[in-house]
């Protein structure tokens, strides 16, 4: 296996593997913004998945003309995003590292180490 790299924070700091999934306390703050506003009434699968692309799209923004995008716009893009994301999952019953898992290991079966190592290609090129 391949070691994880940590990830280089503009401040300096690392972000190692243990902190790239969400703490549960981030679900119940989640949880009690949207009651607090009574939003859950909107939060269907299909306004979610609109949210997520749309959030997504708006993540391309700060890269629209320069490679050099600020972190600030970046985070606070990637942030909606999750957002989205970790409210369609409990909307579904489950949360995203169970999906995240789930997915991983189709692909991996899918791109074995052997044939995908170095490579972008599409696992029926491979």
């Amino acid at each position: 296996m391949v070691p994880y790299r940590p990830v280089e924070l503009s401040d300096g700091d690392r972000c190692y593997p243990d902190h790239m999934l969400a703490d549960p306390s981030v679900y119940e703050e989640l949880a009690a913004f949207v009651d607090e506003r009574d939003w859950a009434q909107f939060h269907t699968p299909e306004n979610l998945a609109k949210s997520i692309s749309i959030e997504a799209a708006e993540l391309l923004e700060p890269f629209q003309w320069t490679p050099d995008a600020a972190d600030s716009d970046i985070r606070d893009e990637l942030a909606d995003v999750l957002t989205y994301a970790y409210l369609l999952a409990a909307r579904l019953g489950t949360d995203p590292d169970t999906l995240i898992r789930t997915k991983l290991a189709r692909t991996r079966e899918k791109y074995p180490v052997d044939k995908s190592r170095g490579t972008s290609a599409k696992y029926d090129q491979l």
